[in-house]
């Protein structure tokens, strides 16, 4: 499908039915790392390769790396001892090591590099001795692993109404830390809530929320106004995914739903709709968002316009054990 030239988030509206694509979208650097690093570790060990949970939050993806012999379990317990296997993009806490030591297993360790930053500022402020609230969704992997790094130091913020239950020992030594795929509106909210109740509330080094679910984000908002609905690609148990979804509605798009694949589009959504807005999910990949222009297109909306907020070209190496050896 032809797609015009990227236009900037001033959007010129031509008669008819169109489609506004959001750009940045789909896989981020550590996306693109993390299923890499599984699709190399089948080439290089063969099948099985085991995975703890879900590489990414994405459903084609599993199920395609599944087709190719990768075999995803809950718990390292689950996998034979002396196998190999891959953590996800999510990042594991120490116990999670722990254990996969205690059965010999071979590790690779997938985890985004921009989750492994927000680890080590856990473990920096437990060595100093801070009550860290960690602001994200109860039960999601990432927060279990970063939690995980100092459990006696750290507190979930679940969403600005879990702020009044919050209770620190010293006031004068809190900071907040964060999930990397919040809503950064949503994400300030909750920071500014906790500043009204410990004034000396400290903010991380560097921004946790990653540069690609802000990019996204960004995206989404500058498109949403002038969208009658903004379909998002991405599985239901994507954080990323489903706050592009409130994003867009909190952005002034009159109806917003999430999607793995374009047969999920219920044509309902499309009657009395001018303006289409697509998006996809960090964990995406680019075929699931070709699939839903095409269907578009079969239903009239052949023009498609490209919003373009920002250049992504961040990339992430390979862990170490899937890098090729250096000749001597």
């Amino acid at each position: 499908m032809g797609i015009p030239g990227a236009v900037n988030s001033a959007v010129s509206k031509p008669q008819g039915k169109r489609v506004l694509l959001a750009e940045p979208r789909g896989y981020c650097a550590g996306v693109d790392r993390a299923v890499e690093t599984v699709e190399r570790a089948l080439e290089k060990h063969g099948a099985p390769v085991y995975v703890r949970k879900e590489i990414v939050h994405n459903r084609h993806v599993v199920e395609t790396l599944s087709e190719r012999g990768a075999v995803f379990v809950e718990e390292v317990d689950e996998v034979p001892e002396g196998a190999l296997v891959v953590f996800s993009a999510h990042g594991v806490s120490p116990a999670v090591h722990e254990a996969a030591g205690t059965r010999e297993l071979r590790t690779i360790d997938a985890t985004c590099p921009l989750v492994t930053k927000v680890h080590q500022e856990a473990k920096r402020f437990a060595r100093d001795d801070f009550d860290i609230l960690l602001i994200g969704h109860e039960g999601h992997e990432e927060v279990e692993g970063t939690a995980g790094e100092a459990p006696s130091h750290v507190q979930l913020v679940d969403g600005p109404d879990s702020v009044d239950k919050v209770e620190v020992r010293d006031e004068s030594r809190v900071v907040w830390l964060s999930q990397t795929t919040l809503s950064v509106d949503e994400t300030m909210e909750t920071v500014e809530r906790l500043r009204k109740r410990f004034p000396g509330l400290q903010d991380p080094p560097s921004d946790d929320i990653c540069y690609a679910t802000q990019n996204r984000q960004v995206a989404v908002k500058a498109m949403a106004p002038e969208c009658d609905l903004v379909i998002v690609v991405g599985s239901r148990n994507s954080s990323n995914s489903l706050r592009l979804v409130e994003v867009a509605l909190d952005a002034g798009a009159r109806t917003s739903y999430l999607v793995d694949y374009a047969k999920e589009i219920n044509p309902a959504w499309l009657e009395g709709v001018e303006t289409v807005g697509v998006t996809s999910g960090a964990s995406v990949p680019e075929i699931l968002v070709d699939g839903v222009l095409q269907f578009l297109s079969g239903e009239g909306f052949g023009t498609v316009q490209t919003v373009t907020t920002a250049n992504e070209t961040l990339v992430f190496a390979l862990p170490r054990e899937l890098r090729p050896s250096r000749r001597p």
